[in-house]
């Protein structure tokens, strides 16, 4: 092992560690990001049958093979805006019932999040690699301020109060979630004659915090481990498989299955998330096929599929007649989803490539949960995305991709302590922007 190639490996393994504490929370299809990397996310996620670069191993560890040895960066600059609309049917409401959210329209702050993604594979011999990755597998967040609540005042000013705070979302004054996942994966891959092959464990980690919901502690199997507790951490371990066929010189087939990832249960939120805090990462599989139509241009048609049902505290409905917190409680009833992409790369010129894509993904979250998932509403269902990479030179180049979500909303009625309210209606609504930039360098060349 010479000298640059333990330089380079420790100083991946040194910023991982670093970036684990700096990655935040974002949500695109439900909570998984749409894509990994600078190349990836401009082809819409696209490409699980077309390795290319260091990232391909986040989608298909069994693109590793071929790329040479390589080390990608890249930071996304999130920008999601969340809101909810509440609106109160006065007039049919029977005398002295109102709506106990906020009427009108509130809006999560926090709307912008730097997310890092680090890729590096080195090649053992032609038919062989390895590398490590650190990517940021998906979150939530939203941070509803202490607004104006008529109802949280009225209702704190009785004696004795009967909520914890006069003011919030949810009459605990500034409400909302944080949570983000991240994963490092360690693969090898290995071709024989037209079939690639790769398997990476993977090592998770998550933070999450919670505030504002002090409101539920009636509803809760502990009340101590519900809500404004500080950020909690757990960590898990699972693996992913992946396989890349040739067809033919110009066609290709692929697929990548991640196992859901059994994680250390949230301690500090017991009382909130279901089976005493538990928040595993669920399993998912993507496959896809890739053609390239000229020598200039690559085509990839990939389907998803995300199984939120393996997690309770996600799927499970938040209805069910159980504490939070407890075997079998609440969660944001969250559905299993499917997600196709689409995505395209032109190779203008020894210097520039240029990229598109576009995903769409089933909807997770139905309008009998939207009380809780006014602070998770993962709604987005459509992804436009471009980019690009600038060749500099045949060591290093230079990479970027956008992505625009429009606007998606969820409608239903509000969910109250003492059970459902017919007369006040809440929307979610969400959109995204995101840019990447990234830098690709070549060893050995």
């Amino acid at each position: 092992m010479n000298r640059q190639f333990k330089n380079i490996t420790m100083g991946l393994l040194l910023s991982s560690a670093a970036s684990l504490t700096a990655i935040d929370a974002f949500a695109t299809e439900g909570y998984f990001t749409h894509g990994s990397g600078a190349r990836n996310k401009a082809m819409g996620g696209a490409g699980v049958a077309d390795g290319q670069d260091a990232t391909a191993m986040i989608v298909n560890p069994a693109g590793m093979v071929g790329i040479g040895t390589e080390l990608d960066i890249a930071v996304s600059f999130f920008s999601p805006k969340r809101k909810f609309t509440g609106i109160f049917d006065g007039a049919g409401a029977p005398l002295g019932v109102g709506p106990f959210t906020p009427n009108g329209e509130v809006k999560s702050s926090e709307n912008l999040f730097a997310i890092p993604n680090i890729a590096y594979v080195k090649a053992i011999d032609d038919t062989s690699s390895w590398g490590i990755s650190l990517v940021a597998n998906g979150g939530m967040n939203t941070n509803y301020r202490n607004v104006t609540n008529g109802t949280c005042q009225f209702l704190f000013g009785m004696a004795p109060p009967q909520v914890p705070a006069p003011n919030g979302v949810f009459c605990g004054g500034t409400a909302g979630v944080n949570l983000s996942q991240a994963l490092i994966l360690v693969g090898y891959a290995k071709q024989i004659d037209n079939l690639k092959i790769g398997i990476a464990p993977v090592f998770g980690f998550q933070m999450f915090e919670a505030t504002g919901l002090a409101v539920f502690g009636g509803a809760t199997s502990d009340p101590t481990a519900l809500t404004n507790n500080g950020i909690d951490t757990s960590t898990g371990f699972g693996g992913k498989i992946g396989l890349e066929y040739s067809l033919s010189d110009q066609f290709r087939i692929g697929a990548s299955y991640q196992t859901k990832i059994n994680m250390s249960k949230f301690e500090k939120y017991s009382g909130l998330f279901a089976d005493g805090g538990d928040f595993d990462i669920p399993s998912s599989f993507q496959v896809g096929v890739s053609a390239d139509l000229s020598p200039d241009f690559t085509f990839s048609v990939d389907y998803k599929h995300i199984k939120y049902s393996d997690v309770s505290s996600v799927s499970n409905p938040s209805n069910i007649r159980l504490p939070f917190g407890s075997v079998g409680g609440p969660g944001f009833g969250w559905d299993n989803i499917d997600v196709f992409k689409v995505g395209a790369e032109w190779r203008a010129n020894d210097q520039w490539k240029l990229r598109a894509g576009y995903a769409h993904n089933q909807q997770p979250v139905n309008g009998a949960d939207i009380t809780l998932n006014i602070l998770a509403p993962g709604i987005v269902q459509d992804h436009f995305t471009a980019g690009g990479a600038y060749q500099m030179n045949d060591k290093h180049s230079f990479e970027f991709a956008v992505m625009y979500a429009p606007t998606e909303a969820i409608t239903g009625n509000e969910v109250t302590p003492l059970g459902p309210n017919p007369f006040h209606s809440l929307t979610a609504e969400m959109k995204q922007y995101e840019a990447t930039i990234g830098w690709k360098m070549k060893f050995g060349q």
